[in-house]
């Protein structure tokens, strides 16, 4: 059964304003939706989803997303696109000495601006990488559920790529294993699309996954690190 990841979904207080910052960051277009607005990616470009939503951020942020440059005036120019599109510097405890640049969007979304140079990103185009806060085991549950390879697998972190290339999406326990405890519902996830819901919804749990609730055109499940993913009919 296909399983197509289409969106990396942020819950944010004003989603038509989030949904503009990264349109106009990525050069995409917007499509709005009941309830907030997609910036469409591709077959190699994972898309972002904006809903409005006053839930409050409980605990630090599970993902982030990473921003590839081609040289250093690349990687300023992007860091000023942001800026002047809504986006703000970021303090995460980051040293003076870091190469890459860490910002907000208008949401208070973490990305970072990283370097040229990075081998690890060559080649997966200007959104590089859906960065999580996770274990190797959550990394290769999503291997087996999207079918993509493991490129990367070391000291606990991993990492999955489509077939075709494009954006990476890795976990890791970003230095303190295990994990950080949830406190509350994530308001990041994926938004997955198939053709069958129900049956691809039992191959998930079958891997792993809990089933959480019934959804109007689909399922809620989480993952084995207990992160909510949402699968609709394509």
């Amino acid at each position: 059964m296909a399983l197509r990841l289409e969106a990396v979904t942020f819950d944010v207080a004003d989603a038509t304003a989030v949904a503009a910052f990264w349109a106009g960051l990525l050069d995409r277009e917007v499509r709005t939706e009941p309830g907030g607005a997609l910036v469409p990616g591709g077959k190699t470009q994972v898309g972002l989803r904006f809903v409005t939503s006053d839930t409050k951020e409980i605990g630090p942020r599970r993902l982030h997303l990473h921003l590839t440059s081609s040289s250093l005036e690349d990687q300023q120019r992007t860091v000023e696109k942001a800026l002047c599109l809504g986006g703000r510097h970021l303090d995460v405890g980051q040293g003076a000495d870091e190469h890459y640049v860490v910002l907000a969007d208008p949401g208070g979304n973490e990305l970072c601006v990283i370097e040229p140079g990075n081998n690890y990103l060559a080649g997966t185009g200007y959104l590089g990488e859906v960065t999580c806060d996770g274990s190797r085991d959550v990394g290769l549950f999503w291997r087996d559920a999207l079918g993509w390879p493991l490129v990367w697998d070391e000291n606990e972190q991993t990492a999955v790529q489509s077939p075709l290339g494009g954006t990476k999406i890795s976990w890791d326990p970003w230095g303190r294993p295990p994990i950080q405890p949830k406190t509350g519902r994530n308001r990041q996830r994926f938004d997955l699309v198939t053709a069958d819901p129900t049956s691809e919804a039992e191959r998930l749990v079958s891997l792993g996954a809990t089933r959480l609730a019934d959804l109007a055109d689909g399922v809620e499940l989480a993952d084995p690190d207990s992160n909510e993913f949402d699968l609709h009919a394509d």
